[in-house]
């Protein structure tokens, strides 16, 4: 894959058919958010294993004229009947499992409905729509509807996305009709699909805007398939007992949802200014956290060699030292971060967190012959004794968008696990994103930040980033990439590894992307993804170099294949003036289409110097 270079506007998402609709918006005069929302729109149809209507999203907007940022969050809320005791127990009062003798207790909350939030990505689109949209509300959702009218083709991912879920898509009769054929198996990669019930649903939101999704009928509809429905398996006949972790979502909480504005985290790296999410995800504080502590290490001599269109080939002591500063962030991350509504960092708001002197002190922690494995979270004398966790999943996807006035959107959207909740009404899925909570309340080190409450919003670990030049006085200067990646919690490793290949070691948006993937929670296992071509066939009993020399240094290894989802968009300037260059995730089925192409061939780099 080649990046792609354009003069004019840049998309660049995880579905062609989603950037197409994206593009064809900027081509009629919209805006980067108008292109934002008809992007969602097809996502939700033709990637529904990733985002959709039912779930959420984060979102990033750079105003060119004003220079103005601002983070909106559209993520979902815990219902306002919700207990701390909601993921553990079907019944509080009897202390009842939530789902006896069913296995692991993520997928056993995941099939409940005790997993379903407040739905938010409507909400945000709207409320960013009314701030920087151009066009008409309901011209955006032209390219969606008529996808859905006539049909799209299922792409290999998506079917198997449904092969691995078909057991639970069995029990839904909705989602047992629209995803499976009739013999009950997984409808065929290149089957032409059409959803009558989601244009329907797409049009009255069309027609008379976000609220008639939260009020209504659809919402009727939400909260009933929360609630349960009658299930039974079709292959035996058995009915699934869902009914008694029924969710506690009701129609007051989908009228009282509300998006919200919320400033963004920005910090300096090097000679350039950083922006992300804060709080409730903890994306934006852990890529700051862990930029600001590589800070003090020269990446730039660690460059990975033998350049290539897959990135190359990195360094031993690159992925110790990223991996080390993850480690620490997510540390933090596991301790502190939670809805700011509900629970306030150490010192009140993220300065602490990403001081200088800080990182400073992480970074002196960092050994460079030895890996520290699992780290602890930093110690601030006037925060309380708190517990710690680290859940997540991992069906989601990311969007860069640039418009032809310069405004840029870099946003993240996702219904959690893949299919989310694996329940399906008026043409979309509904999300399990409240899994992304804490299961214990607390532990023995105090309660847990990020434990399930009323009307509260889950942690998550989304991180739609922004990086902008610094200017001569040390301010935030020209924007200069957007980015992020899908990806669980491992969502903070892909987008540190993007950001350090492409301004320390200068590779462009397509050379990061394609990357190999490499980082780590805050776990003893170093992961490197094994799907990428330097590692995939090559594994001979684990015994390559790279493996080697990270064992070396005190690292377990792991290399299980890592689907991240990368969407870049890098500007830079040529004699003949601004170009745009996009980069897209090989992982997945993306695509980026540029305006207005420049007629000269690009560099073999498109990352300019300082």
């Amino acid at each position: 894959m080649q990046a792609v270079r354009a003069s004019d506007f840049m998309v660049v998402t995880a579905h062609p058919l989603a950037t197409q609709a994206g593009a064809q918006i900027l081509q009629h005069g919209g805006s980067a958010v108008d292109a934002a929302v008809a992007v969602q729109m097809v996502l939700g149809l033709v990637e529904p294993q990733s985002s959709g209507l039912g779930g959420g999203a984060f979102l990033l907007h750079y105003d060119a004229a004003t220079k103005r940022l601002q983070s909106y969050d559209g993520r979902e809320t815990a219902p306002g009947m919700a207990t701390e005791d909601d993921l553990r127990y079907a019944d509080p009062a009897t202390r009842m499992p939530l789902e006896p003798k069913s296995g692991s207790p993520f997928g056993s909350a995941r099939a409940s409905g005790r997993s379903i939030g407040t739905p938010g990505v409507l909400r945000l689109l709207e409320m960013a729509h009314q701030d920087h949209g151009h066009l008409a509300w309901r011209r955006l959702f032209v390219p969606a509807i008529a996808l859905a009218q006539d049909g799209f083709l299922i792409s290999q991912r998506m079917v198997e996305a449904i092969e691995a879920a078909r057991q639970s898509l069995l029990l839904d009769p909705d989602a047992r009709a629209y995803f499976l054929d009739a013999d009950l198996t997984a409808r065929a990669a290149g089957t032409r699909l059409t959803n009558p019930a989601y244009a329907q649903t797409l049009q009255a939101i069309a027609d008379h805007g976000a609220g008639v999704f939260y009020q209504g009928p659809i919402a009727q509809a939400i909260v009933s398939k929360a609630k349960g429905f009658d299930a039974s398996d079709p292959t035996t006949g058995s009915r699934a007992p869902l009914k008694r972790t029924e969710s506690r979502l009701e129609l007051t909480d989908l009228t009282h949802y509300r998006a919200m504005r919320r400033d963004p985290i920005c910090s300096t790296y090097r000679q350039f200014w950083v922006c992300g999410m804060g709080p409730p995800s903890s994306g934006g504080l852990a890529v700051a956290q862990v930029l600001g502590t590589l800070e003090h290490f020269d990446l730039a001599k660690l460059a990975p060699t033998e350049v290539n269109g897959e990135g190359g080939q990195p360094s031993a002591q690159a992925i110790h030292l990223v991996s080390e500063a993850q480690r620490m962030a997510y540390a933090d991350r596991n301790k502190y971060v939670a809805d700011p509504e509900f629970v306030a960092l150490p010192g009140g708001d993220v300065a602490m967190l990403i001081a200088k002197p800080y990182l400073a002190s992480r970074a002196a922690q960092i050994r460079p012959e030895q890996s520290m494995r699992i780290a602890r979270a930093g110690v601030f004398p006037e925060a309380p004794a708190a517990g710690s966790s680290a859940r997540e999943g991992h069906g989601t996807t990311h969007f860069s968008i640039v418009d032809q006035r310069g405004n840029v959107v870099a946003m993240t959207s996702s219904i959690e696990s893949s299919l989310g909740s694996l329940r399906f009404t008026q043409g979309f899925l509904l999300n399990n994103q409240l899994t992304d909570f804490s299961f214990e309340p607390a532990d023995q080190e105090g309660p847990i930040a990020n434990r399930v409450g009323p009307n509260k919003r889950p942690r998550s670990s989304m991180a739609p980033t922004l990086v902008f030049h610094m200017g001569p006085d040390g301010a935030r200067g020209e924007f200069l990439l957007a980015t992020g990646s899908p990806g669980g919690e491992r969502i903070i490793q892909f987008v540190v590894k993007t950001l350090v290949a492409m301004l320390d070691w200068k590779l462009d948006p397509q050379q990061a992307a394609a990357f190999l993937n490499f980082g780590a929670s805050n776990h003893p296992v170093t992961g490197l993804g094994g799907e990428h071509p330097s590692l995939n066939g090559n594994l001979v009993g684990s015994n390559i170099e790279l493996v080697t020399r990270l064992r070396a240094l005190g690292h377990s290894v792991s290399t299980a294949a890592q689907s991240s989802g990368a969407a870049i968009i890098l500007k830079t300037a040529t004699p003949e003036g601004t170009v745009y260059v996009g980069g897209v995730d090989p992982r997945r089925e993306g695509l980026a289409i540029g305006g207005r192409p420049p007629p000269l061939a690009p560099p073999s780099r498109a990352m300019p110097g300082p």
